[in-house]
């Protein structure tokens, strides 16, 4: 039994190791080829540039609009993604509130429901003439083809569409907290403020970090919501670094640009990750 078991083991780690080099390093790997090469597969096109496409990305205006835009949608997102599960995790925490279990099933709807028709849906919803948004606001702003309204709406989405998982990551790590800490600090006169201020916090730093790290790379790929909702415009106002790769590779079959995008996007996001994993590990140790 044990020899089976240990053949068993075997197979599934060598399935494992293949799934991971077929999937992930091949891919890698052909996009690091392909960024110094003039590629087009609709033309058979394959032509050696040397650095010609990372100069073009450093020297794009377009690039740095993108990145710019990126950036600012990023840290937005993740702000109020953890700024509303914390809250919200808190009030279901509390014993004031009756059938949590109601509530975590609607905050969590969102994030389970397809991005796509979620997009859609929220497409009719920004319709300036037709959409609910603008009827329940009494307003006439045209969300999707302003440049001052059209981040605010691919926001506004996003944080609806995300905030659920933080929540129940953040109930998860309440629940795992010790109940002694709360006890005291009540018997000593402490409020929710403080309460929340000097146990509550401290306590889910881990899990607060573990949320801003998942949630800045998951933002630094967005491009479901551009595409579906503005395609980068008014102009280059919602221009994301993702869908600037979607669409100089599936729009302009420029495959050799879009994989030095890709690949300065990918060691981008890996120095973040580094950077915030390290970060990470100071907390914990503290």
């Amino acid at each position: 039994m044990r020899r089976r078991g240990g053949a068993l083991k075997n197979i599934v780690v060598c399935c494992l190791v293949l799934f991971f080099t077929v999937f992930v390093v091949v891919p890698i790997i052909v996009v690091f080829i392909g960024s110094f090469h003039q590629w087009n597969p609709l033309k058979g096109e394959f032509k050696f540039l040397g650095l010609e496409n990372w100069k073009k990305v450093f020297g794009s205006e377009l690039f740095w609009t993108s990145m710019g835009n990126t950036v600012l949608f990023a840290a937005v997102a993740t702000f109020f993604r953890v700024m509303l599960g914390l809250a919200l995790s808190n009030a279901l925490y509390s014993r004031l509130i009756k059938y949590k279990s109601v509530y975590r099933v609607l905050y969590y709807l969102p994030t389970i429901t397809p991005l796509v028709a979620v997009t859609f849906v929220w497409k009719f919803i920004f319709d300036p003439q037709i959409g609910l948004l603008n009827k329940m606001l009494g307003t006439d702003i045209n969300w999707l083809f302003d440049s001052r309204y059209a981040m605010v709406a691919i926001l506004i989405l996003t944080i609806w569409k995300d905030f659920g998982y933080a929540v129940i990551i953040f109930l998860g790590g309440l629940y795992s907290l010790p109940r002694e800490c709360y006890e005291a600090a009540e018997v000593d006169g402490a409020c929710a403020w403080q309460r929340f201020r000097w146990i509550t916090f401290p306590l889910l730093k881990p899990t607060v970090l573990f949320i801003v790290i998942t949630s800045l790379i998951s933002y630094f790929q967005t491009y479901i919501p551009v595409m579906v909702l503005t395609e980068g415009g008014p102009g280059t106002s919602t221009y994301l670094s993702s869908y600037l790769i979607f669409d100089e590779a599936f729009s302009k079959y420029n495959f050799g640009y879009a994989s030095a995008l890709s690949f300065v996007l990918f060691l981008f996001i890996a120095v973040m990750t580094a950077l915030s994993w390290k970060i990470s590990g100071n907390v914990q140790t503290d």
